[in-house]
């Protein structure tokens, strides 16, 4: 198969360019415009091609053996693939390769790798090409900007070759090719109907909440509702009444806690894409913007289904743990699932003509991997067995009969094992049962349920003393295992193994004295930024890294026979022939529930859902 590298230049202006609109904005907009492009077929010379010999180079062409290889393939790719029909046998970036390989880099631009992997220097020509179509190049113009893509084509080249032999794992490389033909090979279709109808909602909904919100701080208008939410105590009450335990901080004036209202907070940012939409209306009104989240995003969905089928926008290596992320300004791993609106921009995400989608969630599997990763048996065996394990955690909180819990006790359980696996303190386990399972309990009452969880999994304890005491082999330069199974390992100068052939890294990993916690503490460099990590972080980290490993080999297996479009956390969604719907739905079920060569006793279930639409799977 010829590795074909691929480089477009295309026109743009201040106004028509990727920093103003979406990539698929862009490409499907009308004044798209190909100025020319360059190639390199495997160890050939790479060659410029102008606008005038582009589309017949392209027909001409035979990619259906190829390896198509960008920079930023979502980019080329989607040019080729919806401007010129194009299929080749695999897509792959090194813009993906790069977020596997530096998970922590500032950036991963061509010109930012080209620099760290000492290959070249990326020109700056196309700074020149501002609002110039093809026939506004003079032919020295011309001649330069051919120059400065051939270049771009060889850089990208050789950083390919550079990963590859830095040990690239080839499997990975498939879970590229898979998550680019999700958007550049778009088959989902969006109902465009039942977006405005959602948006109608939503709209009315806003007025009707703030009409309530005027009425009930008997303000004189609407205009005043801004300015009576900044009173922190007015709007910590208006979230409490729609089940919102304010986000709380230490105040760096008076060092007591005080309410994270600010822009800046973490934890009020997220509040703006709330599950719940009335919450997401008040944090609007607070901040003074005109649209919630909820509104901007179904708007651009209605948007995107005026421009053809659904290019699914996935990140792969989007986090520290690979897990897949949104991109292109859609975020499809938090679309609402709960509230009054719930599933409704799900269900406007639809399988084709003579399709359903299947998709199948694996359950638990981070409690799951947690358990095998520490040899916590009894807890393995309960998964092994398909007991509610969420059941026999409170029944050990309660001390009384597993058949005699209750709903809110069960749930009490359940955030328990979800929550209190990587060494969560009791103060933080207070907020979990508040928010999640709408449970009061006292200070005393979640240490001791702390204390009940850590003695019932004293090998998930250990794990995280283990892990810790990894970080100071690493810092050292020597090398240990970690987990029970022999999957995790600390490398000097590389990090933790991990069963894709990637690691988890800690670049710039050392030990320093925090201040205000009166001790010292493990901190590396993510992204030029000083994080803090500790044992029970690192489990978390890897321990979601494995799950995601889990899922990626499973989403694989599916796709031989079955199109992937979409993977969620760790559910996979499959596009299946209505006709064969329950069979595909089985063989998608023994896919997710098959275990890797490197995880044969890990104790694996999932649970599935078919539909017409994403939402009603």
């Amino acid at each position: 198969m010829p590795l074909v590298t691929f480089d477009a230049e295309t026109y743009y202006d201040r106004e028509y360019s990727l920093t103003k609109l979406t990539t698929e904005e862009y490409i499907r907009d009308p004044r798209f415009e190909l100025i020319g492009f360059a190639i390199r077929i495997d160890d050939a010379p790479t060659v410029w091609v102008p606008q005038e010999q582009a589309e017949t180079f392209i027909r001409e062409f035979d990619w259906s053996n190829a390896i198509v290889l960008a920079q930023n393939t979502a980019f080329d790719g989607a040019i080729l693939g919806w401007r010129y029909g194009v299929k080749p046998k695999g897509w792959v970036d090194t813009l993906g390769m790069s977020r596997a390989l530096f998970p922590h880099a500032r950036g991963h631009s061509l010109k930012v790798q080209a620099e760290r992997m000492g290959v070249g220097i990326k020109g700056t020509e196309v700074e020149n090409a501002l609002g110039k179509h093809y026939a506004d190049f003079a032919p020295e113009e011309l001649a330069r900007y051919a120059s400065y893509c051939i270049n771009d084509v060889e850089l990208t080249r050789s950083l390919f070759m550079q990963y590859m032999e830095l040990g690239f794992p080839k499997q990975e490389l498939k879970l590229i090719d898979l998550t680019l033909r999700m958007f550049i090979e778009p088959t989902l279709v969006l109902d465009k109907p039942h977006l405005q109808d959602h948006l109608e909602t939503v709209q009315a909904q806003k007025f009707i909440l703030l009409m309530a919100v005027k009425s009930q701080l008997d303000l004189p208008d609407v205009t005043s509702i801004k300015k009576a939410l900044m009173s922190g105590q007015k709007f910590a009450d208006l979230l409490r009444a729609y089940g919102v335990e304010p986000p709380m901080k230490i105040s760096p004036t008076t060092g007591k806690p005080t309410y994270a209202f600010a822009k800046s907070d973490v934890e009020f940012q997220k509040l703006e894409d709330h599950p719940d939409t009335r919450v997401q209306s008040l944090v609007a009104a607070r901040l003074g913007n005109k649209s919630t989240i909820e509104e901007t995003r179904t708007q651009r969905f209605i948007e995107m289904a005026d421009r053809g089928a659904f290019p699914v926008p996935l990140r792969y290596y989007g986090a520290h743990s690979g897990r897949w992320s949104g991109q292109d300004k859609v975020n499809l791993q938090n679309l609402p699932s709960r509230g009054p609106n719930a599933k409704q921009i799900k269900r406007a995400i639809r399988a084709p003509e003579g399709f359903v989608l299947v998709d199948c969630d694996s359950a638990q599997i981070e409690a799951r991997a947690l358990a095998w990763l520490a040899g916590q048996t009894d807890l393995i065996e309960a998964f092994e067995k398909k007991e509610d394990v969420y059941k026999i955690m409170a029944e050990a909180i309660y001390e009384i009969p597993r058949d005699q819990i209750n709903k809110q006790q069960r749930q009490v359980g359940k955030t328990v094992i979800l929550g209190a696996g990587y060494g969560v303190g009791h103060m933080k386990l207070q907020l979990f049962l508040k928010t999640q399972a709408d449970v009061d309990v006292s200070e005393l009452e979640a240490k001791r349920i702390i204390d009940t969880y850590r003695a019932r999994n004293y090998r998930i304890r250990e794990l995280w003393q283990t892990s810790e005491e990894a970080l100071y082999a690493l810092s050292v330069g020597q090398s240990m295992p970690v987990d029970e199974q022999g999957v995790i390992t600390a490398i000097p100068n590389a990090g933790f193994t991990l069963p894709s052939g990637l690691y988890l890294q800690y670049p710039g990993l050392r030990k320093v004295y925090v201040e205000d916690r009166k001790r010292d503490q493990w901190v590396y460099t993510s992204r030029g930024v000083p994080t803090y990590i500790y044992g029970g972080k690192i489990v978390e980290n890897f321990t979601q890294a494995v799950a995601r490993c889990v899922v990626a080999e499973q989403m694989l297996r599916i796709s031989k026979r079955y199109r992937t479009v979409l993977t969620v956390h760790d559910s996979v969604v499959a596009l299946v022939p209505r006709d064969e719907a329950g069979e595909g739905q089985v063989y998608i079920e023994q896919c997710m529930s098959w275990r890797p060569k490197w995880a044969q006793t890990l104790p694996l279930a999932c649970e599935s859902g078919i539909g017409d639409s994403y939402g009603d799977c």
